[in-house]
């Protein structure tokens, strides 16, 4: 099969990029952009470890296919520190101890990310789920949540 250019804005960097038509975005993102922060954990959209932002809207990006990118935005976890400091979100994981081995990290806060852009004061239950297609086998949530809610707390600034 023939290799397709497709150009996107990965992170605010345009970005163009051969790619096999059937390659997912998040293989073109880790292999041929060097953007290793989403991980590939089950490959069928059901553990959320490859989460991303795309035009703003989150996405399994094992599911979706490098040319359904062509001239879209994606965010990675990458993208979200800025000027070498971290976004309140992954500054509230650090803090709070919601990172274990770190796999599901970057997927957990690209899914709080998402839910405290569309709700900055969410319920415990809505925190569950806001993160409900992110598996992690380490912490038991219990300290993910409270970063969540700690992100949340700062971002409004109480």
């Amino acid at each position: 099969m023939p290799k397709q250019i497709i150009n996107l804005r990965l992170n605010g960097q345009p970005n163009e990029v051969a790619v096999e038509p059937n390659w997912t975005l998040l293989e073109t993102v880790r292999e041929a952009l060097g953007y290793t922060g989403a991980k590939e954990g089950c490959g069928t959209g059901d553990c959320g470890a490859c989460t991303m932002l795309v035009d703003g809207r989150l996405i399994t990006s094992c599911l979706m296919l490098a040319p359904q990118a062509d001239g879209r935005s994606v965010t990675t976890v990458e993208g979200l520190a800025k000027n070498g400091t971290l976004h309140p979100v992954q500054q509230a994981f650090v803090d709070a101890g919601g990172v274990q081995c770190g796999f599901c990290t970057p997927g957990m806060v690209m899914a709080s990310v998402a839910l405290l852009e569309k709700n900055k004061n969410p319920t415990f239950e809505e925190i569950r789920e806001g993160l409900a297609g992110n598996l992690c086998r380490c912490t038991g949530y219990t300290k993910i949540f409270e970063a969540v809610e700690l992100a949340a707390q700062r971002m409004r600034g109480a």
